[in-house]
Formats: structure tokens, C-alpha cells, sequence
């Protein structure tokens, strides 16, 4: 079922929650340079930007998705989470895990999918707060459990195993997902 969800005050308790919003930046925050981008530099509550290079992800030799009109949502601490568009994911390889809900106090409401048999390797959003409409339906993978490329550039995973931040060369950080950055 896709939806448009209201913010409830348990939502809303839950956003307020957060001390760090992009604009005040703790002592060990790192800064960026020039063609680099300091995750401390991202909002909250995060915010969508289209993508300029093309993405992949790959499962082994297996081309699982490919698009040149990616978004990533860009949110304070975290490596961006890149989506891809649904007709641009060879869906024939993604199956729904059933019962496998997920849910971000931003974003909205998720189901996690297998990708040509790895289990929780991909995401997207069937219920979204209006601000987040447009990632609705779209795809997200782990680069944790597949080979995730930006233009020409193998992804690292963020850290923690429960985020699925691509982390790029150009990223200051530190990134949350770590033991004891979960209050960032």
C-alpha cells in the first residue's frame, strides 16, 4: 500500500531528539576541501539531491540496476543513500522479503528485498512523508551485500551494518553507524 503519512508527536518527539543538524558541527567534525564533502556539511532533517554521475550496483558479474537520473538523500553524519529510479532495476532479480519491514522517523515506512538470493540487500519506501514522495518506490541497495558504483568509483559501506550510506573517496567524516554514534 503507498501512502502519504502524517507526522505523528511520537514522530515528531523522535526528530527532536537530534542535536546535530548541519550546522552545528562538533570538535572532531573533519572539514571538507575543495571536491570533497564533509557529512557534518548534510541537514537534518536530510534532504534529496539529484545524482550527475551514473550509478550501478552488481551482484558478482550480475547487473542489478544502472541509472544516470539517480537521487541520494543527504543527511548529517551519514554517507549519502543513493536510489534508483524502479524502471532503471532488473526487477526479475529483486524479490520482497515478506515481513521485513523497516522505518526511518524521516523518511517514512520500508520493505527490504533479496537481490538474486542475498537477503536484505535492497529497500525502498512504500509510505513516505510528504518532503520524501519523490524516493517513494524508488530502490536502495546495501553496498555491504553488493558492488555499488558512483560513475567509475567502487562504494565502501558505511559502517555499523545497519546503514546503507555509500561511502565515497571524497567524504569527510567521521560517519555515523560506529559503536556510540547512534545519538549523532
Amino acid at each position: 500500500m503507498v501512502e502519504i503519512l502524517a507526522v505523528t508527536q511520537a514522530v515528531a518527539d523522535t526528530r527532536a531528539k537530534w542535536r546535530f543538524r548541519g550546522a552545528d558541527r562538533p570538535e572532531f567534525a573533519l572539514s571538507a576541501s575543495c571536491h570533497e564533502e564533509s557529512v557534518w556539511d548534510y541537514p537534518r532533517p536530510p534532504r534529496i539531491a539529484e545524482v550527475t554521475k551514473r550509478l550501478r550496483v552488481l551482484c558478482g558479474e550480475l547487473l542489478i540496476a544502472e541509472t544516470e537520473v539517480g537521487l541520494r538523500v543527504l543527511e548529517t553524519a551519514g554517507a549519502p543513500t543513493y536510489y534508483f529510479p524502479p524502471e532503471d532495476v532488473r526487477r526479475e532479480h529483486v524479490t520482497m522479503q515478506a515481513q521485513a519491514q523497516l522505518s526511518c522517523e524521516w523518511k517514512g515506512k520500508a520493505v527490504s528485498y533479496s537481490v538474486a538470493g542475498v537477503r536484505a540487500a535492497a529497500w525502498s519506501y512504500t509510505s513516505t512523508y510528504p518532503e520524501f514522495a519523490p524516493i517513494r518506490g524508488w530502490y536502495a541497495f546495501f553496498p555491504a551485500r553488493l558492488d555499488c558504483y558512483v560513475g567509475a568509483e567502487r562504494v565502501s559501506p558505511q559502517s555499523g551494518g545497519y546503514y546503507g550510506g555509500w561511502v565515497t573517496g571524497n567524504l569527510r567524516g567521521p560517519i555515523k553507524g560506529e559503536r556510540g554514534t547512534e545519538h549523532w
